[in-house]
Formats: C-alpha cells, structure tokens, sequence
C-alpha cells in the first residue's frame, strides 16, 4: 500500500471487493472443517449480501480504499430501531494500522440514536476491544460442532417447512421478542442464500442450511428447542454440523448439543446495548443478527 486509505460509502462497484476482504479476515476465524466446501458458492453469497445491506442501508455501508483496491470493510444495517454490524474486516497484512477503526465509524454513525444496537463478533482481540469501547456490553459464547448422533433424534418433532408470505406474523413477533426488531427484508436474503425456513406452530421459527441453523428466535424454550432439533434432522448423514453463537442465557441450546453428540467450543461474543428484547431463546445471524 503505497498511498493513504480513503474512507468513504460503499458503491456497487465496490461490492466484490469489500466480499473479498470481509472474507478473507473471517475465514481464520472459521474451523477448517466448517469451511464452504463451494468457493464459488460461497462467493455469491457474500457479494449478494453486501449487495442486499447496499440496497437496505446505504449510510451504513462504508468501505477503505487504498491503490485502487478495497482494504477494509464495515457493513450496518437498521430494522426497526435496532442497529447491527454485518460485516467488519480489514485485509491481512493490513490490520493494526488504524484503518480498521477508520472505516468502521462510519457504520457506528449509523448507530447514533438508535434504540438498540448488536454486534455478533469474531475472537479477535482487536475487534472486541472496539466494540467494548464502543459502548456495547459483552455476553459470551460458545458453539458446537461435530457429527450429529442421528440415533438421538428425538420423535415427535413439530417444527415443519414453512412459508415467507404466510408465516411472516410468526416471524416477526418471534424476532421482536428475541432481539426487540423483526428482520424485515433479510428473511428473504437468508432464504435466497440457502436458508431452509422452519416454523413451530405459532411460537418462533428457524432457518438452517444443510443442518446448520442460520438464525433461530423463539418465545420459549420448549420451541426452540423442538427448532434446533428439527434443523440438526434436515442435515444430510454422516455430516458435520455446527451450531454458532450460543450466548449465555441459552442453555436450552447447549442442551440439544450435547444431546445430539456435539462438542462445545468457544466463540466469538455477542455485543448488546439498549432495547434489544431477551436475546434468548435466541440463535443470531452473523450477517442479519
């Protein structure tokens, strides 16, 4: 890097770039065996949701641009009063120099205001340093992985497919109880990106791909708990799963886990501040929260 970064709104010519860069600070933070095994995939996931928050949000989308390429990436979005990070990386080989911080006050502007605020972070000191000094509290984490242990698949199970237009009313009360907002337009970006949607009667819903849940909310434990078992069941056999961001207040969650054979791991904290709802029964989204 020869010149020094400009900080400024992301465009849509910027959007393979900023993919590129968030990813390439995630994927360290990710267990090798829990890596997209598609890169092809994977990438048009990422570009579509730094599209999909470009289109949603576009005073919280803020990238660093340096010679021409992007460097540093800090996507925010809005839903309903509460404000979220999406997305926050800075290249390798780049980090330490300020430019992180740089980019992601941007996005915090955004937050200015807002009733509440969340942040699911990765296990970078760095990052959590600043999301602290931002001003959000820390719940801790862990998550869970391994070969599911279909023998333990409980019968009975009453989560079923569900449907985006019919079953949006259990959605968002379930999300608004769960995090004080609804997702609005991100429940369609999850069922585009793979998101196989699930709903348990009229009390909380899931999205899973291939048995992973990908974001869970729920105004009970007996739900939720009926949620992630039914999204553990629609992974294929003999394959690894895994279950991220479990925060404190969500034992309900470790239970199934251990239950169905997996093993507990740490991982990156939730950050929390104002009018967030319970946060539990609660499994968080890390690009929609």
């Amino acid at each position: 890097m020869t010149g020094e970064p400009v900080i400024r709104p992301l465009t849509a010519a910027d959007v393979p770039g900023a993919d590129a860069v968030g990813w390439a600070a995630l994927q360290a933070q990710i267990p090798a065996q829990f890596l997209p095994a598609d890169p092809e995939l994977r990438q048009a996931r990422g570009r579509a949701r730094v599209a999909h928050l470009l289109a949603t949000d576009p005073d919280g989308c803020w990238v660093a641009e340096a010679d021409g390429e992007i460097v540093a990436v800090a996507l925010a979005l809005v839903r309903e009063d509460v404000w979220g990070l999406s997305l926050f990386g800075v290249a390798p080989g780049l980090q330490g120099r300020g430019i992180g911080g740089r980019t992601l006050a941007g996005a915090l502007r955004y937050a200015e205001g807002r009733r509440g605020a969340l942040i699911v972070s990765s296990t970078d000191p760095r990052a959590m340093r600043r999301y602290h000094r931002a001003g959000l509290a820390l719940r801790p984490s862990v998550a869970a992985g391994g070969q599911l242990n279909r023998s333990r698949l409980p019968a009975g199970l009453r989560s079923r497919p569900g449907d985006l237009d019919a079953d949006r009313p259990v959605l968002e009360a379930a999300s608004r109880h769960a995090r004080g907002a609804a997702h609005g337009p991100d429940y369609a970006a999850i069922a585009a990106a793979g998101g196989e949607l699930l709903v348990c009667g009229d009390r909380g819903f899931a999205f899973h791909r291939e048995g992973a849940p990908v974001l869970l909310a729920a105004h009970d434990d007996e739900t939720a708990t009926d949620l992630l078992w039914s999204c553990l069941a629609g992974g294929p056999p003999g394959g690894p799963v895994h279950v991220h961001v479990i925060t404190a207040g969500n034992d309900w969650a470790v239970a199934v886990a251990l239950d169905a054979g997996l093993a507990l791991e740490p991982d990156g904290p939730v950050f929390a501040r104002g009018e967030t709802g319970t946060l539990a029964p609660y499994l968080p989204s890390g690009a929609y929260l």
